[in-house]
């Protein structure tokens, strides 16, 4: 239902418009009243899909008037104005025929008087049920593996609506699949159903939902017409040669066939396996055959699968052969042999039937005995099998690993001597034993015990990294497959040279120094490999005042007698070979100080004094000369006046 405005548009508005100016002008001498106003559903407010249904809009309204007022009266649904009529009756109607879900929804009429304004409450309209929806196909008849289209329609309702379509088997009365759509924006899906193997004749079912109000309201289940479904290929088949009892030597033919119907539009492949392994196959024909001379390993369960697309079939069978004679068995004195042992091998049947033997190492023929024996080489090392062959059957034994040892050559220890070892730097040990079958275990003792472990597989040498603090002694040990005891290399010494650390400076007796007496300063290293460089410094001078070179971890530096030009800040620096050009140790800063003798300090302090006096008594001789002088000038002056 499409609920619209009645009438013919803007002229409809334009006469209604002149009635209500009427309506006012005449109201203007008249008193109007709304009593009241009130919906109704007939039949009621909940109904079934496809009932007739009228909604009433009924008014009481007062007047002084003779003549009944001219009303607008509206329809709403959900707030939105559907229908509206202008009237002077009690009661105004709205007719909906057949409805559907769609309609349900809260309804209210609303009356208009001039200014005034008087609406219901709101009613709550409820269709319950969904019109039967209409189920078409695309085919009636349909080959294995094909589609069927199926299409799904409710005109009566509006989007948007949900399907429910299944796909219902007639032979075992059962859903086989289902499948849910919602159309958003017309009445109608399209769904497409593949058709698999064990389809024979099915229906499709099709129900609608649609959202009434705030609850699902449900279709009844449609039927569709009959869908045939045509076999595109049979069920596969073996045919197994020979029939009756089969013997190892017969040739063993399995074939597995199937029937193509004309409407297939290809042939299927057809695979054959043995326990899941595929043995044939055929894509471009009715069978596929499996051809082999029958063995005993060829017993089991055997599989045709036939597939096409999605469609595929299976059946199986069981295949018997009866042994001809039993699988051989070799056997070896031994499985480890050191170098020029004596080697043993022998072919065994069960029931020793008389057979033709053959015992090989890889691919090479050995013998063609049932027995073989000779004195063993490391080249001899490898796997061994036999065969025995009865007539066309030939069976190959278990196979044995032989493994012939060559004795170890004694191992050779050595290292890079081109470069002294440094303390704190790492040293690679080389153990290398020439000859000797692999894998060798190799062992690097340090000071007879052994420090790491080291397995080559090949006779290249197996190099181990130390790092020595002082001078030691290296030996290796190797030992292989051979029974004969592990060898031990000679010994190998190496010299470890530690460079110079913590270099100290110190004074002999005091560090106060008499004038005339010996300075003697001692420069020493916690550690360090001679030859050692001493070297000895005044601060603020550039070059060394001393220097010697000892073996030793000291060095003396003597100064017989110092005088004051000693005294000052000293320091030393010492190195050898294995400290860096760049960072050669420096020691502490010492200071030094000379004072003088007590005996020169009293003798400084006479002539001192002695200084002191003569100058004294210098100055007084001059002061009293010069005072006499002045008094003897007035009386000569006076002299020459009386004059």
């Amino acid at each position: 239902m499409q609920l619209r405005w009645p009438g013919g548009g803007k002229m409809w508005l334009g006469v209604l418009l002149a009635l209500l100016l009427c309506s006012s002008l005449e109201s203007q001498e008249n008193s109007f009243t709304i009593n009241s106003i009130r919906m109704e559903s007939q039949p009621m407010w909940t109904v079934q899909n496809g009932w007739n249904l009228t909604l009433q809009c009924i008014v009481d309204i007062s007047t002084t008037s003779q003549v009944k007022p001219q009303h607008l009266v509206l329809f709403y649904k959900d707030d939105v104005m559907f229908y509206n009529v202008s009237s002077t009756e009690n009661m105004e109607s709205f007719f909906i025929p057949q409805a559907r879900a769609s309609d349900s929804g809260k309804y209210k009429c609303t009356v208009l008087l001039n200014n005034k304004e008087k609406t219901t409450p709101e009613h709550e309209l409820l269709v319950k049920g969904v019109a039967n929806p209409r189920v078409m196909l695309d085919k009636k008849e349909v080959i294995e593996g094909g589609v069927v289209t199926v299409n799904c329609s409710v005109e009566e309702e509006k989007a948007p609506i949900y399907f429910k379509i299944e796909k219902f088997s007639l032979e075992t009365k059962s859903v086989k699949q289902t499948r849910q759509k919602t159309s958003h924006n017309q009445n109608f899906v399209t769904i497409d159903f593949p058709i698999e193997e064990q389809d024979h004749i099915l229906k499709f079912h099709c129900q609608a939902m649609v959202v009434s109000g705030l609850q699902m309201e449900y279709s009844e289940f449609t039927k569709s017409e009959l869908v045939t479904v045509r076999e595109s290929f049979s069920t596969p088949k073996f045919h197994i040669s020979p029939a009756g009892l089969i013997t190892e030597g017969d040739q063993l033919h399995i074939k597995c066939t199937i029937q193509v119907t004309h409407l297939a539009q290809a042939f299927p492949e057809i695979i054959i396996q043995k326990d899941k392994v595929i043995v044939a196959h055929n894509r471009h024909g009715s069978e596929a055959v499996y051809s082999v001379m029958a063995m005993v390993e060829h017993n089991g369960n055997y599989t045709c699968k036939v597939e096409a697309s999605r469609i595929s079939k299976v059946s199986s069978i069981v295949v018997n052969i009866t042994e001809l004679f039993s699988k051989p068995k070799l056997e070896s004195s031994a499985t480890r042999l050191d170098e020029g042992e004596n080697l043993s091998l022998w072919c065994i049947i069960p029931g020793a039937p008389p057979a033709n033997f053959t015992i090989q190492k890889g691919n090479m023929t050995v013998t063609e005995a049932q027995n073989f024996t000779k004195v063993v080489s490391e080249r001899d090392s490898g796997t061994y099998t036999c065969t025995a062959g009865i007539g066309n059957v030939v069976k190959r034994s278990n196979k044995v690993q032989i493994t012939v040892c060559e004795m170890l050559s004694k191992p050779r220890i050595f290292h890079d001597t081109r470069s002294e070892v440094i303390k704190g730097q790492i040293i690679a040990i080389s153990c290398q034993s020439i000859n000797g079958t692999s894998p060798i275990s190799y062992h690097l003792l340090k000071a007879s015990k052994i420090i790491e472990s080291l397995q080559k597989s090949s006779n290249d040498p197996a190099v181990f990294q130390d790092n020595p603090t002082k001078d030691v002694e290296y030996q290796c040990i190797v030992d292989n497959c051979h029974s004969h005891a592990e060898m031990i290399s000679e010994v190998l010494r190496v010299k470890v040279i530690a460079p110079v650390d913590e270099v100290k400076l110190t004074i002999l007796l005091n560090e106060d120094v008499e004038s005339g007496k010996a300075i003697v300063l001692r420069c020493s290293v916690n550690e360090g490999s001679g030859p050692i460089t001493y070297r000895f410094y005044r601060e603020n001078e550039g070059k060394p005042f001393f220097q010697i070179t000892l073996n030793d971890t000291q060095a003396i530096w003597h100064k017989p007698q110092a005088s004051r030009e000693e005294e000052g800040l000293y320091y030393c620096t010492a190195f050898n070979r294995a400290n860096s050009t760049r960072s050669v140790p420096q020691s502490n800063t010492l200071t030094v100080r000379v004072f003088l003798a007590p005996w020169k300090k009293g003798l400084i302090a006479v002539v001192v004094i002695g200084v002191i006096i003569a100058t004294l008594v210098l100055g007084a001789r001059c002061y009293f000369l010069k005072k006499a002088k002045g008094k003897q000038m007035p009386v000569e002056m006076s002299r020459s006046v009386d004059l």
